[in-house]
């Protein structure tokens, strides 16, 4: 698998990319403010305010969501030769304050990309409509071209791979299972494709690195009433201790940096939760910088434009 010249799009000075992300608080203090606009400007219950301050605390206060997708747009910028924007749904720099960066650079053709690999009318298509508004009131010109999905793309899968490669080496016997983060089972009832390019990225990383079983589950379900995809992780786990597994490698297929769903619903919770169980829990590495991962939305991108 081969990417292009790095400088294959550097010609085309109008173009650009813009990467989008969730969106995370860096300090404790702004966890409040993040949650309502993560609700839509409705405020938290103290419940849910204080479990979420809980839990950026003890990944030390902060999400290094923002530091590694500023890292990623860096990387891709780099490789293509062409302006690469980020912005973020529910946090600084929200996608509007991007519009602006966007206008501004003269670029008249640009590729939209998720830092999401499956599609999602709730998540991607929210992406979607957040950015077209802010194109609007901002006044950009600039053609945009999504790639709505990139879970099939081959140098994403091997990214995934080189990540999983040594976890499992380390790892003889164990239990592989893969997850991604879930979302409400009504989102899948006019044939969203969010649960089948979860399960196919999984199954793509399995093929790739020589797996002949594995699992497959969601996690970080909302603090909803509503009924989420699963199964669950923790199930998985419970099924696997009665089952007398030791060791178990859960490698998040759905996420491509460290945030919080992963320092802490992997790392801390699920950890624990595995140790009660006498089982040992590994993962491995986010992509977070891997140029490999970088090679995949450059792929992504020069498709787009």
């Amino acid at each position: 698998m081969t990417v292009g010249p790095a400088n294959s799009l550097a010609g085309q000075e109008r173009a650009g990319v813009l990467l989008l992300a969730h969106g995370a608080p860096e300090r404790l203090e702004d966890v409040e403010s993040y949650l309502s606009f993560v609700r839509s400007g409705r405020p938290p219950s103290p419940q849910i305010l204080e479990e979420v301050r809980h839990r950026y605390a003890a990944i030390g206060g902060s999400s290094p969501l923002l530091r590694w997708t500023r890292a990623q747009a860096e990387a891709l910028e780099r490789l293509l030769g062409i302006p690469v924007f980020f912005g973020m749904r529910n946090w600084h720099p929200f996608i509007r304050q991007t519009m602006d960066q966007v206008r501004e650079s003269g670029v008249d053709r640009l590729a939209a990309v998720c830092l999401a690999p499956q599609f999602s009318e709730l998540s991607v298509g929210l992406y979607i409509k957040r950015t077209e508004e802010a194109r609007r009131e901002a006044g950009v010109t600039a053609e945009i071209s999504w790639a709505k999905s990139f879970h099939d793309e081959p140098l994403l899968i091997e990214a995934f791979a080189e990540r999983l490669r040594p976890v499992l080496a380390n790892t003889p016997g164990g239990r592989v299972l893969f997850t991604a983060h879930s979302l409400p089972e009504k989102a899948m009832a006019n044939g969203d494709p969010y649960d089948r390019e979860s399960r196919a990225i999984a199954a793509a990383v399995a093929a790739r690195v020589g797996l002949t079983h594995f699992d497959f589950a969601y996690q970080s379900q909302g603090m909803t009433n509503d009924r989420w995809l699963g199964p669950t992780v923790e199930s998985c786990l419970d099924r696997y201790a009665a089952e007398g597994v030791r060791d178990v490698v859960v490698d998040p297929i759905g996420f491509v940096c460290d945030h919080v769903e992963i320092l802490y619903d992997i790392d801390i919770l699920f950890g624990e939760y595995a140790a009660q169980r006498g089982i040992t829990l590994r993962r491995p590495e986010s992509l977070n910088d891997s140029p490999l991962f970088t090679k995949a939305l450059a792929e992504v991108a020069k498709r787009c434009l």
